[in-house]
């Protein structure tokens, strides 16, 4: 019974980390509809931002973490308004802008491995405390990234439900064209979706370089895991996004009970297959694609 409660708790923790995900890549593809792969360059980036203010700039590590979620909504903000909207303007098919963004997934994944090199880095000197209860064993970052899904989840809540922009960023997720015939600015509030989408995908990645460090190819299990949320959960719903990520969490770390954990990493790619199989508008889906 202990391991099943430790695997319960790492579950959580894995599962907080993949909601985060999920909401960031969900809040860009609900009001868009645009299939944001080079979500996890950027969510990259965030890490080497942060990385980048503590170590070789020297700041404090909360500033530094604070900068690392800034740059992140930055990038968002930067590849909306470079790379999509002059699709957007164009009327491009999907199929073309989704190349486009797998090319930039491409050009930023390898410009970050030229510019910091393929290493490893890490923050010198942090070390995160132990934990131990009971037989369950669990640090202060993972910890962070539990109590980070429920801050930034909190606070997603209360400005998508009590504010003007929450409201329209609402509209624009369940009827985007309605959304712009009743006069909403939809460049805008895209705008402000890339802007929200990749601070809140910063959040997980500051806490993953801490916890593991950042690499120029830690993107590509970003998006892979965002998108399984969002899809498992219910594409247009955010409370299905935490759902499918905390879900994907949990089945993921209690897969191991059984299977062996070099497979682990294939479990996400059968919960994204059954869930295409049997419940293709995921368990909270708002509308079909």
């Amino acid at each position: 019974m202990e391991l099943v409660a430790q695997l319960l708790v790492d579950g959580i923790v894995n599962g907080s980390h993949y909601a985060l995900l999920g909401l960031g890549f969900g809040l860009i593809f609900g009001p868009t509809r645009i299939t944001h792969f080079a979500f996890g360059p950027l969510y990259a980036l965030a890490a080497y931002a942060a990385w980048t203010a503590a170590v070789p700039l020297g700041l404090p590590l909360p500033l530094a973490a604070l900068l690392g979620v800034i740059a992140g909504a930055v990038f968002g903000v930067a590849a909306y308004r470079v790379l999509y909207r002059p699709f957007e303007r164009r009327e491009s098919p999907s199929l073309v802008v989704l190349i486009a963004s797998l090319g930039l997934f491409i050009v930023l994944e390898n410009t970050i491995a030229i510019v910091f090199g393929s290493d490893t880095k890490v923050v010198p000197g942090f070390t995160a405390e132990v934990f131990l209860v009971g037989d369950i064993v669990f640090t202060s970052v993972q910890a962070a990234q539990v109590l980070a899904l429920v801050v930034v989840g909190t606070l997603l809540a209360l400005f998508l439900t009590k504010s003007d922009y929450g409201k329209a960023v609402m509209a624009m997720t369940d009827n985007p064209e309605m959304a712009r015939i009743i006069g909403i600015d939809t460049v805008k509030v895209a705008t402000l979706a890339f802007a929200l989408g990749s601070a809140v995908a910063a959040v997980p990645a500051v806490l993953i370089l801490l916890k593991e460090g950042a690499t120029p190819y830690m993107g590509f299990s970003a998006v892979f895991m965002g998108f399984v949320a969002v899809v498992v959960g219910g594409i247009g719903s955010l409370r299905g996004a935490v759902a499918g990520g905390l879900a994907l969490g949990l089945v993921e770390n209690l897969g191991t009970w059984q299977i062996p954990t070099e497979w682990q990493g294939t479990i996400a790619f059968v919960v994204l297959f059954l869930a295409l199989l049997f419940k293709p508008r995921g368990l909270f889906g708002r509308f079909a694609r």
